[in-house]
């Protein structure tokens, strides 16, 4: 297929793709209503900030556990939910807060989520891997490697078994491609004709191994070909592009034919808060710097006549100010109380259920026999 080939025209095949350069496919986006390409900025910015208030607020030990931020990937996280319907589903891996954000869930709700308070997403007690909202059909945020693919797959089952009109999107990253749920999922997708977008966000690295050190064939979007099912490599710094692919995979997966995204997308920040990203050379990281999407795609839109420093100072202030709305909400909100730990674990009474807290015995303990002392008294 032609480098020139575009998304839509690429949801037609079956296991192909474009050009092996990585954003050779899908980059013609047609025109997009301005709106909608400003929205794309309002919300690129508003992960970002949030990202930076939440890496803060780790160091300050006031987010607990560990902590993946979608730094780098907002143009990839915002093209990819803008293109979902209200009534779409959504599962991320454990690095979703901007996921959420774009999901439409509201700021302070994923900060508590984060803060481990009682008006986060998740009651507190998932944290900064578990949000989850069923208002907005977000089902996660997963902490496993890949142990979101085999649930979406269901979800898409389910879609399918119901006669729904709804789609899946099921975010994961590159190293996720290498597991075995990565291709027992695709294998059924494909088999029963599942509605469902399987959508790799490849930063080059997992953790910090790179795509092609870990992978025999390091085109991610290939993979696809072993199942008989379409794909796309899309330019993950540009949200329209990035935009107008999911869309086409979208209209593909409501068709039947479920589908291989691939967005290229840079990572500024190491694999968690935590990790100081040493096995980066330092022009590998001004590469990715120099490369940042929100820079660039504010540039862009100023050369468009979109906008102007007014404007810009503007969004920068709203963003800015709906981050610290949710960080004092966050503050405020109180924290669990540890007798409603196990209210969540399961939707529907289980059997046997154990409702033990750490450190208690599984068993009551035995009743010690009484003895007799030498005075005759029991001991």
């Amino acid at each position: 297929m032609p480098a020139s080939a575009t998304a839509a025209d690429q949801a037609t095949g079956t296991g192909t793709a474009a050009d092996e350069t990585p954003g050779t496919a899908a980059t013609a986006a047609p025109h997009l209503p301005d709106d909608l390409l400003l929205r794309f900025h309002r919300e690129m910015l508003l992960v970002r900030r949030f990202e930076e208030r939440a890496a803060r607020a780790y160091t300050e030990a006031k987010i607990g556990g560990y902590c993946h931020l979608n730094l780098g990937e907002e143009a990839t996280v915002t093209g990819l939910v803008s293109a979902l319907e209200p009534s779409d589903y959504l599962f991320t891996n454990y690095r979703e807060h901007g996921y959420a954000l774009a999901r439409g869930i509201a700021p302070g709700r994923i900060m508590a989520e984060l803060y481990g308070r009682t008006d986060g997403v998740s009651r507190g007690w998932g944290g900064s891997m578990h949000l989850f909202d069923a208002e907005t059909r977000l089902l996660g945020g997963y902490g496993i490697v890949g142990g979101q693919l085999p649930l979406a797959t269901g979800a898409a089952l389910a879609v399918d078994y119901r006669g729904g009109s709804e789609a899946v999107l099921c975010v994961l990253g590159d190293g996720t491609t290498n597991i075995g749920a990565f291709h027992e999922s695709l294998n059924l997708a494909a088999l029963w004709r599942l509605p469902i977008v399987y959508a790799v966000v490849n930063n080059g690295l997992g953790m910090g191994t790179t795509t092609a050190m870990a992978s025999a064939e390091p085109d991610l979007y290939k993979r696809a070909a072993a199942y008989r099912m379409p794909s796309a490599r899309v330019d993950g710094n540009d949200p329209a592009a990035v935009y107008e692919a999911t869309r086409a995979a979208l209209a593909a997966a409501r068709d039947g034919r479920p589908f291989l995204l691939e967005a290229v997308s840079g990572r500024l920040k190491g694999h968690s808060v935590v990790d100081p990203a040493k096995y980066r050379s330092r022009d590998e990281a001004e590469a990715l710097r120099d490369a940042d999407p929100l820079v660039s795609y504010t540039a862009r839109l100023r050369l468009l006549g979109l906008l102007d420093d007014g404007a810009v100072e503007a969004a920068e202030a709203d963003a800015r100010a709906a981050v610290a709305d949710a960080a004092a909400f966050a503050e405020a909100s109180p924290h669990p109380d540890v007798a409603t730990l196990f209210d969540y674990t399961y939707a529907t009474p289980v059997p046997n259920d154990t409702r033990r807290l750490p450190g208690q015995p599984l068993f009551p303990a035995a009743e010690l026999p009484v003895t007799a002392t030498p005075g005759g008294s029991p001991a």
